[in-house]
Order: structure tokens, then sequence, then C-alpha cells
């Protein structure tokens, strides 16, 4: 088990506390803190103890350190990315790719001889992003679109002459209909409809009017940062999600989300193919969205875990990551696993030891450890262990 050196990203719409805070550093001036990087993703991997990036390290030792079925299912990687999220501003509507979709457009990409760097690239490698989130604080977003007949009631009740055309589309042909009549508007008819949008949005939230109150206050707030954004429009017709702390949400393929504020553990599929929609001033490439959109109008469930081995377990339904939440007190636990592990702690001081020797991890610090080592834990300390789900 090694000690891991992790990257920050500094985004945006990152807090200028919650990150710093965790790693015990002195809040910046200059920059915010968005996201916390723990994995061998390959542009940031983390850095072992010994000074070899992890991806390195893997390459050179994929056996020991992925373990066989992990490298039989996978290959030669870690298959997924373990991140704290600390969003102070929204994060851009987004969906990700199946594989097969990933794959396709990854291999289209390559073809056309599109750098991999480019920030007009689409897809940025041939796997999904399958993504489980765990508030840490209070989170919102936006999961997935709400019933349809929710949603029409959500716009009508605004009363904006200029979004008739897109209820009698929602009406007539659903979300499939809706989404790409809102892309098609040119310019000028976007930004009158989102002005008249966030007017009578805010309307309705100074009167204190509690139906969908969460959602048309937010609608005004992107749309004063996003004017004239049809992306205000879609947060309509999105599920808007409270979660509190130990409640998470699993996004799949092809579900439309922003993760609007709040803190939280990520873990993902290791791939970094987002395909953006609005509220940003990112690439945007609405055709490809268009294709890999899951038009399904439901609620999304709130994930409660379940008590599995060493902690609580946030059940998905992916191999690609497994997350449990484990709380460890001053007697000694067995954290084995089949796959690699990466173990984060939040609070406290966890103390490990295995047959190579022992380490200490205070609250900020991770550690990786490879496949089948036998690691006794003791604390007190909160840890995030997130490894594969096969089997």
């Amino acid at each position: 088990m090694w000690q891991l050196q992790n990257s920050v990203r500094h985004y945006p719409w990152g807090s200028r506390t919650v990150i710093p805070d965790l790693l015990g550093e002195p809040s910046p001036a200059d920059r915010p803190y968005a996201e916390l990087w723990m994995g061998a993703h390959p542009d940031a991997p983390s850095v072992l103890s010994t000074g070899a990036p992890l991806d390195k390290a893997i390459d050179a030792d994929p056996d020991r350190l992925l373990g066989t079925a992990v490298r039989e299912r996978f290959g030669d990687r870690l298959p997924f990315l373990l991140k704290v999220l600390a969003a102070e501003l929204p994060l851009s509507l987004q969906a990700h790719p199946t594989i097969e979709q990933a794959e396709a457009g990854f291999a289209a990409e390559e073809t056309a001889g599109i750098p991999r760097d480019d920030p007009t690239r689409t897809f940025k490698d041939p796997f999904h992003k399958p993504e489980l989130l765990l508030a840490l604080t209070e989170f919102e977003a936006l999961c997935g679109f709400r019933p349809v007949e929710e949603s029409l009631h959500c716009l009508a009740k605004l009363q904006v002459p200029e979004l008739k055309p897109t209820i009698a589309a929602l009406a007539r042909g659903g979300l499939r209909a809706a989404i790409p009549q809102l892309i098609a508007l040119t310019p000028e008819l976007r930004d009158e409809l989102v002005t008249a949008v966030a007017r009578s949005a805010t309307r309705f939230v100074t009167a204190h009017d509690p139906e969908f109150i969460n959602t048309y206050r937010w609608a005004a707030s992107l749309a004063e940062t996003y004017p004239g954004d049809p992306g205000v429009v879609i947060s309509l017709m999105c599920n808007h999600l409270k979660l509190a702390p130990g409640e998470a949400v699993f996004l799949p393929a092809g579900n439309l989300h922003a993760y609007l504020s709040g803190a939280g553990v990520e873990v993902m599929a290791s791939s970094d193919n987002v395909l953006r929609g609005g509220l940003t001033s990112k690439h945007v490439d609405l055709a490809a969205l268009i294709e890999v959109l899951d038009f399904t109008d439901a609620k999304v469930p709130v994930i409660h875990p379940v008590l599995g081995p060493g902690g609580l377990r946030y059940p998905v339904p992916v191999e690609d990551f497994d997350l449990t939440r484990i709380q460890l007190d001053s007697r000694s636990g067995s954290l084995v696993a089949d796959g690699p592990q990466v173990l984060l702690c939040t609070e406290g001081a966890a103390q490990f030891r295995s047959a190579d020797g022992t380490l200490t991890l205070r609250q900020g610090e991770s550690a990786f450890v490879p496949a089948g080592a036998d690691v006794a834990a003791s604390g007190p300390a909160v840890l995030y262990r997130a490894t594969t789900n096969l089997g």
C-alpha cells in the first residue's frame, strides 16, 4: 500500500474553502478548488509515495496492482476514479455516453485527426462514465427529466407566451420533440425566451409560491449567469434533487444532469467523456448530445446505503466501481478486497498494517491498496473506499 499525492482541479465553479479545509490548507485568494482527483486517470494521475505516477506503476506491474479479474474485465487500467467535488457555482448541463457510443465517437474523432487536447473534441477516450455522487453537505442537482405531465405544468404555470412552441412540442412529441425544438431556436429567439422565463420565474419566487419554487429559483439564477442559454429552459424539465449528507445519486449513461451546489465524494468510471448541453462557456456539441441523451421521464431515486463488508455500501448497477463509507474505531478490522482499492480519510486518523509495513492517513490523505492485499485498519477515522464491483 502507498500513500497518494493527488491533483486539484481549479475550475471556475469550485469552492475556495471545502477542499482546502479537507487538506488542511489555507483558503486560496486567487482560485477556487473544484475537484480533488484520486486514481490513475492519465490527465491527472495520483503519484505513489515511491514517486511513480499510479498509471505508470500499473503499466509496470498490472497483475499485482489490479489482479487477474480486473485485468480480464477492464484491461491493464484502473477502471474507476475517486473525487472530492466542491461546487459553489453550477456545473454545465451534461450527459455521458454508453461504452458503445464512446467507442464509436472516439474512433471517429481519431480517424478525423482531431487532437485529444483540442477544446472542440467531444470524445476524449473510448470509455463510458457512469458516476455516483455521495453528498458530504446538502447537495443540489438537476438529474434526468421529470415526468412529462409535471414538466408541462411547470412550463405552463409561468404563463410565458414565448414558451408556447416548447409546450406544444412537449405535449405533441414528448421530450424528443421539445429538446431539439429549443436547441434549434435562433440566438435572438433564445434570448427573448430565456429573459421572459427568468422574469416570470422570479415573480413566483418573490411571491413565495411553493410549487416548483426551487426549480424557478434556479432557472432565474442560471439566466443571470447564462443569458440566452436554452439550458435555462431545459432545467425546468429536469428533476430538482436535494440530497442530505449521506444520501447519494447514481447517474447512468444518457442522464442529463447538472450539479448546482454542495460538496460530495464522487466515484465514476475512469473517463473524461462529457457532452455538454448548455450552462457553460466550454464546447457544446448539441448533435452528439442529442444522440446520447436518455429521454426517459421519471423521478431519479435517491440512494441510501446498505450494510456491507466493512461499512455502509452504496449499491450501483455497474462493475467499474463500488463505494463504501467506513467508520473505524480503535479495534482493528480487515479491508481486504479482490480488486484494487483507493482509500480516502475525511475525519480522524486511520492506521493501516499489512505485510509490507504500516501507514497512517489523516484527514484529506489517501492511499492505494493493490488487489487482494490484506490490510488491517483501525481509527478512530472515517474512510471512503472505492474499489471495483465485480462479482
